[in-house]
């Protein structure tokens, strides 16, 4: 006789009564693992973003992220690059998906928002940090990274024209326009990091913002 959703569920939680303090050790040393390993994969989005891949040590990823020592090739047996592809990628994912939040909008409005994400980069980090994925693009210490960080800007440039195109934008243009979206974007983060001024930054966000609206046919 094969037991319902509901009885699985009753002898799991007998299971874990009867089994407390196992279930418990096994339960906390999962998430303890976990969250050591998202630590460390934070730390390495921020140090990439402000020292680059070459310019990041283990010691740095340790510190910044308060994992114990030899939790590095625990939890990426590749070591260094390893973890900082999966910092990248990560990095990627979390962009793809503040793009998608602007689907619907206008192509101003999803210029506007895009231009947003970057700014606020620079605002909250206090001009410290840039692109992860473009850290490694410029300063990679293997052809894998560097490939990586390509993938990474392709599927944004994708992403952003594909939104573009929806938000009146004619298909023809929007793979260009969202490319100079993003080239634009990562030119004013290094001039606002460099005069520790958002005002650099401002005049290029500007100026991309009226090209999308520019380029946008009347309805």
């Amino acid at each position: 006789m094969t037991a319902t959703f509901r009885e699985w569920n009753r002898i799991l939680m007998i299971i874990i009564i009867l089994n407390y303090d196992d279930c418990h050790n096994f339960l906390l040393g999962a998430l303890l693992a976990h969250n050591t390993r998202q630590r460390m994969i934070e730390a390495t989005q921020i140090l990439v973003a402000r020292h680059g891949s070459h310019g990041t040590s283990f010691g740095d990823i340790l510190a910044e992220s308060g994992a114990p020592r030899g939790s590095l090739y625990h939890h990426f047996p590749g070591g260094k690059e390893e973890l900082i592809t999966t910092a990248v990628r990560a990095t990627g994912a979390r962009a793809l998906g503040e793009l998608e939040a602007l689907r619907g909008a206008s192509a101003t409005e999803i210029a506007a928002g895009f231009v947003s994400m970057w700014r606020q980069l620079l605002t909250l980090a206090n001009f410290t940090v840039g692109c992860a994925v473009a850290g490694v693009a410029v300063d990679a210490e293997s052809d894998d990274l560097v490939d990586l960080s390509g993938e990474i800007f392709a599927e944004w440039t994708v992403l952003l024209a594909s939104l573009l195109t929806e938000g009146g934008i004619p298909s023809e243009r929007a793979p260009s326009l969202a490319a100079i979206l993003l080239a634009g974007c990562e030119g004013g983060v290094i001039l606002a990091r460099a005069a520790r001024d958002l005002a650099p930054f401002e005049r290029v966000a500007g100026e991309l913002i009226a090209l999308i609206s520019e380029a946008t046919p009347a309805p």
